[in-house]
């Protein structure tokens, strides 16, 4: 049996269809705590970002291991000075460090490259080769020539003008050489990836290989303890981020 309209009308009056009141009391409630939902959640994901002493509060600049711990021995200089820097004054490719009559670079290379062929037999010039580039993580053929050498370039990983403004330019004559020649220092790099790090530290420049960074801060941080160079607040903070995703991360 259908119900009379009066029955139905009844059932509506009866049962009001209820709407969202966005000017009532209840209305203005869920408003409220939509809001502070919402802000809390971009405070949660942009202080760290914001404000250091956030980040440590929330971790995300914890970070554990020897690399982590040798970033902490390390002096803050929010002061660094550039004046006087030239490239010339570490004296790059300037001595043979290992007395095996070859220049670093090519000791680099062969070192680096993989299926090297030399341009003489027991000569030291690197003909060609295959570098798996940690910078990029891609494959590089390495031929020399005027025109295809730069393809792969020498990097040192504490930038010789980042090393200065962080104490090198205290240092003796050769102090500075045996740096700029160090081989822990030097990497072979796709050479577009190492124009674009220029003299950036970590506080401004990565590896765009993610898979790379952990190690990439470390060597860093082994160099620059090594030589007592120091660190700026912030760069000390990016070292700490990269290193809070590899705990344990050692030094090379």
């Amino acid at each position: 049996m259908r119900p009379s309209r009066y029955a139905a009308g009844r059932d509506r009056s009866h049962f009001p269809r209820r709407r969202f009141d966005p000017s009532g009391p209840a209305g203005r409630a869920l408003i409220l705590l939509a809001l502070a939902v919402a802000c809390g959640i971009g405070l949660g994901v942009g202080l760290p970002n914001v404000s250091p002493t956030v980040g440590r509060i929330t971790g995300d600049y914890a970070a554990g291991g020897p690399a982590a711990d040798a970033l902490s021995r390390l002096v803050i200089d929010d002061d660094p000075d550039r004046s006087g820097y030239d490239r010339s004054l570490f004296g790059y490719r300037a001595t043979d460090d290992d007395g095996n009559g070859c220049d670093v670079r090519e000791d680099v290379l062969a070192r680096d490259l993989t299926d090297v062929r030399y341009v003489t037999a027991g000569g030291c010039a690197v003909r060609s080769g295959t570098l798996d580039d940690p910078y990029t993580g891609r494959t590089i053929r390495f031929v020399r020539g005027a025109r295809t050498s730069s393809a792969v370039q020498i990097d040192h990983v504490v930038a010789l003008e980042n090393a200065w403004q962080s104490g090198a330019r205290d240092w003796d004559t050769a102090t500075r050489y045996r740096f700029g020649n160090d081989l822990a220092n030097l990497l072979a790099v796709d050479g577009p990836a190492n124009q674009e790090k220029g003299s950036a530290s970590a506080a401004y420049w990565l590896p765009t290989n993610g898979d790379y960074r952990c190690r990439y801060v470390a060597r860093q941080i082994a160099v620059k303890a090594a030589y007592g160079l120091t660190v700026t607040s912030r760069e000390q903070r990016a070292m700490q981020s990269v290193l809070a995703a590899c705990p344990g991360e050692p030094l090379p």
